[in-house]
């Protein structure tokens, strides 16, 4: 892409697919998707219940990653009542695996919401399902369009991408301020019939052809009509935020004994995981090593040494802290890292 191009040219790009026909930019796209969507297990649908359960999972996990998880929980829990219904422990440990645990919490807390407040129904406008717990402006526009065919416009990750090299957007994308210009520009686009399929097409467009790196311009149903493109600027644009410096930290956990049983504690408020089972932490712990886990989180990469030691006595149980059989913690809803100690249990000789 060495072709240079004048800035007064420049300038007559970016102004043009701005105002281009919304049917100039619909029909091409839809026409592709038409012959080249993804066979997705959510999609052929317009259940708000299950494109709302594979839209929240599929915030920061990757299309494949979803694809088991998504079947399995609505084996589990098929409609929004079952949800509704079950223990929030239940849908933790069905969530298991797929991480950001807080999805898992506020997919069940609306579950509940719509049961009791909406009677099982799902809200059917933008505004209403963003009053529910875990449902931003993203999500609602999914659920809207695809669901209920409202025109409602959706940025994420792969849209945000197309649209930014659509019309030539070259500033830092992200957060509320970055991504208002995108939001005008989808906005702008989306059709008043047929907008769930218009967003899919826009979100498949930029998953397998407008791609982050070497995206396949000469396949695209939109080249005609890029800014990015035509001003040679596809690897230009968007625009990529500084990365964060990844923090380093180092903890020991505890695996405290009595005979064939462990104590697990439940992360609080506010901690990485809340909610969930994990083994204590102890700066100052001593005992037999069992070995160490390495494990992310956001831009944190964390060094666990794992110490053994034994108990005199069991305390009594509660809710925040329990003595269970190292058999018994595959029944818990458990951190990644507590899932990790306990694979090194298992290993070892002692228990």
């Amino acid at each position: 892409m060495g072709r240079q191009v004048t800035a007064r040219k420049r300038r007559r790009l970016e102004q043009a697919v701005p105002a281009v026909a919304q049917p100039a930019i619909a029909r091409p796209l839809l026409r592709w998707y038409a012959r080249a969507k993804r066979d997705l297990p959510w999609r052929g649908t317009a259940d708000p219940y299950r494109v709302w359960v594979s839209e929240i999972m599929l915030q920061q996990t990757q299309v494949e990653r979803v694809r088991g998880y998504f079947a399995r929980f609505l084996e589990w829990f098929p409609t929004v009542h079952d949800l509704a219904a079950a223990r929030e422990h239940d849908v933790l440990r069905r969530w298991e695996g797929l991480g950001y645990y807080r999805r898992a919490r506020q997919l069940h807390a609306a579950a509940r919401r719509i049961v009791a407040d909406h009677d099982g129904e799902f809200p059917r406008t933008v505004a209403e399902l963003m009053a529910l717990p875990g449902i931003g402006r993203y999500t609602a526009g999914a659920i809207a369009s695809i669901a209920f065919d409202m025109p409602a416009p959706i940025v994420e990750a792969n849209s945000r991408r197309v649209f930014a090299r659509l019309v030539g957007h070259d500033r830092p994308l992200g957060g509320a301020a970055g991504d208002a210009p995108i939001w005008e520009v989808a906005e702008r686009l989306v059709p008043t019939r047929g907008a769930g399929r218009f967003n899919q097409a826009v979100m498949d467009l930029g998953a397998m052809i407008c791609t982050p790196d070497r995206p396949l311009c000469a396949r695209c149903p939109l080249a005609n009509v890029c800014v990015a493109h035509a001003t040679c600027r596809v690897d230009e644009i968007p625009v990529k935020a500084p990365r964060r410096r990844s923090r380093q930290m180092h903890e020991t956990a505890v695996v405290m004994r009595h005979g064939g049983h462990v104590l697990v504690e439940r992360r609080g408020p506010g901690q990485w995981w809340e909610g969930l089972w994990d083994f204590p932490r102890d700066a100052a712990a001593t005992g037999r090593k069992l070995g160490a886990v390495r494990y992310t989180v956001t831009h944190h990469q964390i060094e666990c040494v794992v110490r053994e030691r034994s108990a005199a006595r069991r305390s009594p149980s509660t809710d925040k802290r329990r003595w269970v059989t190292v058999a018994g913690l595959a029944t818990l809803a458990m951190t990644a890292p507590g899932r990790r100690i306990a694979a090194l249990l298992k290993q070892s000789s002692s228990i």
